[in-house]
């Protein structure tokens, strides 16, 4: 890994159009706004989404609590699950009111608790629904806002299914679709075993760039290295999106940020984010966070390389413990600076 020293911030909101190359997908329970922070010191322009929040929750609980971000996070997207326009478009507003970048409404997960929700991946049976949401969104806001979704549900394997969902909702003035390119399987399979059993049909994405180029399109799901991701931009599409990948071995999202975007950028050193993590955990803690909460993000630092074994201990024995202060991090320095 390359060593840049010690890592700067800028902390201002980026003017003009954020860039569309890569994404790092909104996780249910990784992707916070610690682990935003960290993977930010990865990568300056990737994309990065929120966990999905329910609309609900924004607008009838502590907004604040929930949404409240670091500036050092931007371009940042903010998640929402739902299925009311109405409370959808208040949600919004109060997300963009807080500064987030663009607006989402998930319509991919296919979890139990969603779907008895009636909102996340089986609202594509409802692209009018959809439609009505994002029309009501986009009127509340004057951000960006996008929808995240599946090719298709169940057993339906058609293309034609998924461009008419596509289309419907593009008919309200929609731009941007994040697409994982497999079906969602709402009966018999885990959200775990949907984001791997299903079959990648990348075809279908392509082909949905390629008959319609007015569209924004990001490819989502599978993508686990730069040639995949420089191979789906080849192809037309305006971005990649990767997750778990790139949380597991967050180092990928710098080698991603020089493959697409910047050929200057380097590969930060482990202990250059160590660095870096240090201040913004000290100021964390003096707001009541928990330091576990700051790096559990933190365990694939090193992942790959050799060292991951004794780095991931550490966390858990020194890092883990309650009350830890922020500057016990700086006793695992000789493992990164072992692993340089």
């Amino acid at each position: 890994m390359e060593n840049t020293g010690k890592m700067e911030l800028s902390v201002e909101k980026r003017s003009g159009p954020i860039d569309q190359r890569l994404s790092v997908a909104p996780m249910l329970d990784y992707t916070d706004r610690h682990c935003r922070f960290i993977h930010r010191l990865f990568s300056p322009h990737a994309r990065l989404y929120t966990e999905m929040v329910v609309a609900a929750a924004v607008v009838r609980g502590d907004a604040r609590r929930l949404l409240e971000f670091d500036p050092a996070e931007h371009p940042v997207v903010l998640q929402l699950g739902g299925s009311d326009p109405t409370e959808l478009a208040a949600a919004a507003r109060i997300g963009a009111s807080m500064g987030y970048d663009e607006i989402n409404l998930n319509v991919g997960c296919p979890s139990d608790r969603v779907r008895d929700g009636a909102f996340g991946a089986c609202l594509m049976r409802e692209p009018r629904t959809v439609a009505s949401c994002m029309a009501a969104m986009a009127d509340a806001v004057s951000v960006p806002v996008s929808v995240k979704c599946r090719i298709g549900l169940d057993s339906d394997q058609r293309y034609e299914s998924f461009a008419a969902f596509i289309d419907t909702v593009a008919g309200a003035g929609v731009r941007r679709f994040v697409v994982h390119a497999r079906n969602a399987i709402l009966s018999g399979l885990s959200p775990k075993q949907n984001r791997e059993i299903p079959p990648l049909k990348y075809p279908f994405v392509y082909r949905l760039k390629r008959e319609r180029p007015d569209l924004q399109v990001t490819l989502n799901g599978g993508l686990k290295d730069c040639e995949s991701a420089l191979m789906a931009l080849r192809a037309g599409l305006n971005g990649v999106m990767l997750g778990r990948a790139a949380y597991q071995r967050p180092a990928l999202l710098a080698e991603l940020q020089r493959a697409l975007i910047d050929p200057a950028w380097t590969v930060p050193s482990p202990l250059a984010i160590l660095e870096a993590v240090v201040p913004y955990a000290r100021e964390q803690l003096q707001r009541g966070v928990r330091l576990h909460a700051i790096t559990r993000h933190l365990s694939g630092l090193l992942n790959g390389v050799s060292g991951a074994r004794a780095w991931r201990r550490f966390l858990s024995q020194c890092a883990a413990r309650p009350g830890a202060p922020a500057e016990i991090l700086l006793a695992g320095a000789d493992i990164l600076r072992r692993a340089a």
